[in-house]
């Protein structure tokens, strides 16, 4: 049997990409913000639009906030900068006392290769607990974009899909 080597080549990438997310996931759980903004590019965006509840014939044009109308995030690294530095202060009161967080990343596919950039989609559940009683789940699906550098993998843009039209979360001082 002859070894599809360009098969090959895509499993090891998806599997390097897989490996830098879940890494990614671990920095996040284990509050090494620093670190984690590492792997931000300088040119970074981040973006969760709101979900809309809509009728079926209105799902394609309607069911997702625009990037010209409200959003729960649209950032870009120097405004995740500030929020990191602002918990690095121990005075953020969304995070005192701080919470526990379990980012889980699953079902990590390549949809685009063009090296140096890549784009992925995945997705994911953000588990929270803080203080005796709070529990909060984001769940959804997530489509990065991600550039290789001579220092390894750099996250440039992401968009975040929630399935919730509704947060109950009291805030969202954690990064998804």
């Amino acid at each position: 049997m002859a070894i599809d080597e360009k098969l090959i080549e895509k499993v090891l990438l998806e599997r390097e990409v897989a490996d830098f997310l879940y890494r990614e996931a671990d920095l996040l759980d284990e509050r090494r913000y620093d670190e984690w903004l590492d792997l931000l590019a300088d040119d970074y965006h981040y973006s969760v639009p709101l979900r809309l509840n809509v009728r079926y014939d209105d799902v394609a044009e309607r069911e997702n906030t625009r990037a010209c109308e409200v959003q729960w995030f649209d950032e870009d690294k120097s405004t995740v900068e500030l929020r990191v530095a602002q918990l690095a202060t121990g005075v953020h009161w969304a995070e005192e006392p701080v919470s526990r967080v379990s980012h889980l990343v699953t079902n990590v596919r390549l949809d685009r290769v063009e090296l140096p950039e890549v784009e992925v989609s995945c997705r994911f559940l953000v588990y929270r607990n803080r203080v005796a009683d709070e529990t909060d789940f984001l769940v959804g699906r997530r489509r990065d974009s991600l550039r290789r550098t001579e220092d390894g993998w750099r996250v440039v843009k992401r968009h975040l899909l929630l399935d919730q039209s509704v947060l109950m979360a009291k805030n969202l001082s954690i990064f998804v």
